[in-house]
């Protein structure tokens, strides 16, 4: 089991690093071409596509993974029409929001349902236990295409309307790529009564846990440029991107684990929950911590790759290592909180988290700009992750670090739970 976790993992995180990297040169060349005010209004605009799109996808790829995922043992009938469920509401909601959006964003709001799509036919490929599609198409081509397009608009001197098509533009061959390795997987049945009650009885409170998630990830840009301006948030922007590469981490390894975490705590083996648990949690620290003990050091230099101005961005690197080292030594305590299928408790989770990010941003912002945001989002981080660690402690013992700790980072586990 250690090496599947260890394979799966490090493939997500190859496809994390790749795409962490690409984020972090795109930021450059966009600041490094336009003025701050206008590389700001870009990176809202991307801020509000992708919290758009958030909120679009209703959850419903972690749904689909939980009822993949326990459908091995019957050979998977029936899984078609649980697609099918998941996948209509969400372009319902995603074209509701591009036509909103479509004064903001301009002809990218019209790829809003292809973004939304493709990442709920990627999450039903790791419903089947397989992360390839998702590393390959999600982790590579996408933060690939954007960087070469994005890259190449600003070199052919385009203004900034033409920049955001250029970065939604690779969602359209992931969509076609992962529609076409489903339907080698999936076979098409007749749509079973019941099904699409079912996914949405079990996603519909997460459903709007994810659209608060969305908006957590990306609320403090949008609110730096209407209470500062797009020039502060363009600062702000990329002082916190690397905060992608955390992220990128967790989902990485989240992706290796998810659906194992859900069969094992459905089939109540929560020795082997903690188990995953553990592995990915040590995973994560040893692949990130040095990461951020780098960054905090060397932020006033690395800033000013972005241009000169930025390095006096160093102490919203400080304030955005220290909380992003604490919440990888959490581990991914949503995703085994919604695996043992407490939706309800993550979604009031969540929603204290976003509460807390935006009182204090309204409260610092004004005073304190682009460092008074990097705090709101530290407060909002500390619950989010604090708060579900107590509750999963409390429920089922289980904690980050253990006995599995070491032999997942050995790459060996004991005879028993092997």
């Amino acid at each position: 089991m250690a090496a599947v976790i260890v394979r799966r993992g490090l493939a997500g995180l190859s496809g994390a690093a790749f795409g962490a990297v690409a984020q972090v040169v795109l930021v450059v060349v966009v600041t490094r071409t336009y003025p701050a005010a206008e590389a700001g209004a870009f990176f809202t605009a991307t801020a509000l596509a992708l919290m758009a799109a958030g909120i679009a996808k209703l959850d419903a790829g972690n749904g689909l993974i939980y009822f993949i995922a326990r459908a091995r043992s019957y050979d998977y009938r029936g899984i078609s029409g649980y697609i099918r469920a998941a996948v209509l509401p969400c372009l319902v909601v995603a074209v509701a929001a591009g036509i909103v959006l479509f004064p903001r964003l301009g002809p990218a709001a019209g790829l809003l349902p292809v973004i939304v799509a493709a990442d709920v036919l990627l999450a039903a490929g790791r419903g089947f236990g397989s992360v390839r599609p998702t590393v390959l198409l999600d982790g590579l081509l996408v933060p690939g295409g954007q960087l070469v397009l994005v890259s190449a608009a600003a070199l052919a001197g385009a203004g900034g309307w033409w920049l955001l098509p250029a970065w939604a533009a690779p969602y359209v061959p992931v969509l076609v790529a992962a529609a076409l390795w489903l339907r080698r997987r999936v076979e098409w049945t007749p749509y079973l009564p019941g099904t699409a009650r079912d996914l949405w009885r079990h996603t519909a409170p997460r459903s709007l846990a994810g659209a608060i998630q969305a908006v957590f990830q990306r609320v403090d840009i949008v609110i730096v440029a209407l209470l500062a301006g797009p020039a502060p948030a363009a600062v702000y922007t990329a002082a916190t991107r690397v905060k992608v590469v955390g992220q990128l981490a967790n989902q990485g390894l989240a992706q290796a684990v998810q659906a194992g975490l859900v069969r094992a705590l459905a089939d109540g083996e929560r020795e082997r929950a903690r188990e995953l648990y553990q592995a990915a949690t040590a995973w994560l620290v040893v692949l990130t911590w040095p990461l951020w003990l780098a960054y905090a050091g060397l932020a006033p230099w690395l800033l000013r790759v972005f241009g000169p101005t930025y390095g006096a961005a160093a102490p919203i690197a400080l304030v955005l290592a220290a909380t992003m080292m604490v919440a990888t030594a959490c581990g991914m305590v949503d995703v085994v909180l919604t695996a043992a299928g407490h939706t309800g408790i993550s979604l009031l989770n969540l929603l204290a988290a976003i509460a807390c990010t935006v009182l204090l941003d309204l409260a610092l912002i004004p005073a304190y700009g682009a460092l008074g945001a990097v705090a709101g989002w530290s407060g909002g981080m500390l619950v989010k992750n604090l708060l579900p660690l107590w509750q999963l402690h409390r429920r089922y013992g289980l904690h980050p670090f253990g006995r599995h700790t070491l032999p997942a980072l050995r790459g060996s586990l004991p005879r028993r739970a092997a």
